[in-house]
């Protein structure tokens, strides 16, 4: 089963084998409002942990996408850019932003757990 982490600035990631799969959380849908454009990262673009990945727009702003951690981009969802709103219907399923290698397996350990996502935002 694939595992699943989160990062302060509310992207979760997904873990399978040498993969990771990222969009951002439900709760930061929430906080945006009607996402109105989502802005991808290039396929084979190499990212750094912390770098800004993508933006997604609102109706009340725009926020960055982080990379969670570091490794190259090797698939965008491209269904975003027709229909930036999946990810207000399902941020942290359909509405996933892109899938990147895992460059260091040793940076998923500065990530939240489940748990410890739903504790950061209850603060």
């Amino acid at each position: 089963m694939a595992e699943r982490k989160y990062s302060e600035e509310h992207e979760w990631i997904e873990i399978d084998g040498d993969i990771a799969t990222v969009g951002i959380t439900n709760h930061a849908q929430e906080q945006l409002g009607d996402i109105v454009f989502v802005e991808l990262p290039e396929v084979g673009a190499t990212l750094n942990k912390d770098d800004e990945a993508g933006v997604v727009e609102s109706v009340k702003a725009a926020s960055e996408v982080y990379a969670p951690i570091g490794g190259e981009i090797t698939e965008v969802n491209e269904a975003l850019t027709d229909n930036p709103g999946t990810v207000n219907e399902d941020a942290e399923g359909d509405g996933w932003f892109f899938k990147m290698t895992i460059a260091d397996p040793g940076e998923l350990k500065d990530l939240m757990s489940e748990s410890e996502y739903k504790d950061f935002i209850e603060d």
